[in-house]
């Protein structure tokens, strides 16, 4: 089966005044592979995917009064979004890649009380994404004694 083909899953459309220039960042800055593009009459970006492990990301225009970018809209985020490394990936040097790539790191990795190291990182139009890798498993209880016991953990409201 082809990559274009996906089984069931979520992925995340982020909305770009310059999606051509975004998708070639972020493939540098984050090392996200070009799955697809489809250009319009204008060469314009009609539709494109990227893809992260078996998680794919899509990049598009300001295409309605709805579908902006954070840089319209004051560096505001309605949602970010958060990318797992693969175990045992330097998460370290995977944010200063992207640093070097003209990432603003927004917060330094550091581990959480969960498990994970995380970074947060702002790409050139204001959106935030949160990378991070697991370092160290642990049960839902020990989050909940990490977390210095002000947390339950549960699947369901």
């Amino acid at each position: 089966m082809s990559d274009l083909y996906r089984p069931k899953g979520l992925s995340s459309a982020v909305t770009y005044v310059d999606p051509k220039a975004a998708f070639r960042w972020l493939e540098e800055a984050f090392g996200f592979e070009p799955l697809m593009v489809i250009l319009d009459e204008n060469e314009n970006i009609a539709h494109s995917e990227m893809k992260y492990g078996d998680s794919v990301v899509m990049v598009g225009n300001e295409w309605s009064a709805d579908h902006k970018s954070p840089k319209s809209m004051g560096g505001k985020n309605t949602q970010s979004v958060h990318v797992q490394l693969a175990r045992g990936a330097d998460i370290d040097a995977h944010c200063e890649h992207a640093r070097k790539a003209g990432a603003e790191i927004i917060q330094e990795p550091s581990t959480q009380f969960y498990g994970d190291r995380t970074y947060r990182a702002r790409d050139p139009e204001g959106h935030i994404w949160t990378f991070g890798v697991t370092v160290q498993e642990m049960s839902p209880a020990e989050w909940d004694k990490a977390a210095g016991g002000g947390l339950k953990t549960q699947t369901r409201l």
